[in-house]
């Protein structure tokens, strides 16, 4: 499975390894503690409030609002070509932050505003190569049923 992302995993089990498959079919996963109801995006193996190992995916729907950004214009090795770029931390309407890069459908940002994070998979490899775009909400993307 851990395959999928291009990296060998040394670890023989993990309690969140369906995640990648959630991703690969397109999909924004969180989990939520079935002991006190917290929820996480990314999921989380165990609770950080009651420390519980029994949770449930669930399905996040990547709106939310932008907690920070910062825009890159002195790019670490690898992404010289990228630069200037956006990174935006968006926190998530179902709790949960994930960090993304700025999409094309929006022209500036502000701490605040409304965004819809989209999950932005490479098709053309077997290895899983995904990141995250912070669009204009109600944009939506492809997943499987």
């Amino acid at each position: 499975m851990f395959s999928w992302f291009g990296k060998v995993s040394f670890v023989a089990y993990t309690k969140v390894s369906d995640f990648a498959v959630h991703l690969k079919d397109g999909r924004l996963m969180g989990s939520e503690c079935k002991n006190c109801g917290a929820t996480n995006f990314p999921p989380r193996a165990d609770c950080a409030d009651c420390l519980s190992g029994d949770f449930a995916y669930r399905e996040v729907s990547g709106r939310g609002t932008v907690y920070t950004y910062s825009v890159i214009a002195a790019a670490p090795t690898g992404f010289d070509e990228e630069v200037p770029y956006t990174v935006v931390v968006v926190d998530l309407e179902e709790g949960g932050r994930l960090l993304a890069w700025l999409g094309d459908t929006i022209d500036s940002v502000e701490i605040g505003m409304p965004v819809q994070v989209v999950p932005r998979i490479f098709d053309e490899i077997e290895q899983i190569k995904v990141y995250y775009t912070v669009e204009q909400p109600g944009t939506t993307w492809g997943k499987a049923p």
